[in-house]
């Protein structure tokens, strides 16, 4: 079977890597149990009284000593933030992280289809307790989804199936949490909650207007996503730095509220921000809006953004003084920058998840 490579420990079960997961997949398909059962029924050289070899478990846990199977299987469900089972189970979370792994009208650099799988892997490295929230935001239960499988043919279509999944969680109860992937699929939570929500407003976070009508012959491309969200709900754009002509003077005609990084912290801050924002709020951020100093892991970057300390204090005041519904995180790419930026998306999201949730 070969040894596993890259073994750590967390809270208990293993985090096996690289070969090990390889080797559990092909169990998975193969039937692990039943092939090593039939490798112990005696055979040429082997009497019905000889001493039966150990059992499988026994095998694979002899091989690794106290690192042992974790109910039979080399690691645990990957689920953001790597919970206890039990704390992490879907009947009993109150949030639920829906992954997203789409990236096909991206512009610039692509590699945002890897984000959903980097931040759940990099908040393996967070600590349960977030100083800034003051608890442990985990302890209302986050349940993590298998990813959506992409639509890569027609970008509508994935906003669609989006909205239709998030809607059903909406309707079941749930705090939707949506990690893209392109900006493009916020589209889909965003609808949703404005079906249910009338009266809603959106806070987007982002260096791009987005508010194209239509870009490269379609009007779901990711400079488009505003656009579409603000036809069923007002926008509040924080962190704008890039807009086409068309954009701006749509924005203007409008009447939609915006904010460089600099007109944010010359205008009042969060003070000034919330009071355009409704009694109920999504939250859609698109991860350039901060700084590529900080942020460097985006396909568009764009210099002069936000940083993570003001965006954290911005949110943490809307959640304070508003009804956050939901949020997603979107375009991150992973391997347009270092490890630290993943961190930094988990921490946002986790975050974010311990501002909304918390009592008020």
């Amino acid at each position: 079977m070969g040894r596993p490579l890259g073994l750590h420990l967390r809270r208990g079960p293993v985090v096996a890597q690289d070969r090990a997961r390889r080797q559990h997949r092909h169990c998975q398909r193969r039937g692990l149990a039943g092939a090593a059962a039939r490798r112990q029924r005696p055979g040429r050289g082997q009497r019905r009284g000889d001493p039966q070899p150990p059992a499988p478990r026994a095998q694979l846990r002899s091989r690794l000593g106290t690192l042992a199977l974790y109910d039979g299987r080399f690691s645990p469900p990957r689920t953001f933030a790597w919970l206890e089972p039990e704390d992490c189970a879907y009947d009993s979370s109150r949030v639920v992280v829906l992954p997203v792994p789409y990236d096909s009208t991206t512009s610039g650099k692509p590699g945002t289809r890897s984000g959903p799988d980097a931040i759940i892997d990099a908040s393996a490295e967070m600590e349960l307790f977030d100083v800034e929230v003051g608890l442990e935001p985990y302890r209302v239960g986050i349940h993590t989804l298998p990813s959506i499988a992409p639509h890569t043919g027609d970008p509508g279509e994935m906003v669609r199936r989006v909205e239709s999944v998030a809607g059903e969680l909406i309707d079941d109860g749930k705090f939707v949490v949506t990690l893209g992937g392109e900006h493009t699929i916020a589209a889909g939570p965003a609808r949703a909650h404005a079906a249910r929500k009338p009266g809603l407003s959106v806070l987007a976070i982002d260096a791009h207007a987005d508010m194209r009508d239509e870009y490269l012959d379609s009007p779901w491309n990711h400079a488009c996503v505003l656009r579409r969200i603000s036809e069923v709900a007002p926008v509040t754009q924080v962190g704008l730095r890039s807009a086409c002509r068309e954009e701006y003077e749509h924005i203007l005609a409008a009447g939609f509220h915006y904010y460089t990084p600099g007109g944010y912290r010359s205008e009042g801050g969060a003070e000034t921000v919330i009071q355009h924002l409704a009694d109920d709020v999504y939250i859609t951020i698109d991860i350039d809006g901060l700084d590529p100093a900080e942020m460097a892991a985006v396909g568009t970057p764009e210099p002069g953004g936000l940083w993570f300390g003001e965006l954290s204090e911005l949110l943490k005041a809307v959640c304070r003084e508003r009804n956050v519904v939901g949020f997603d995180v979107t375009e991150l790419a992973p391997d347009e920058g270092p490890f630290s930026c993943a961190q930094l998306a988990a921490k946002l999201v986790y975050r974010l998840i311990g501002f909304a949730t918390a009592p008020r």
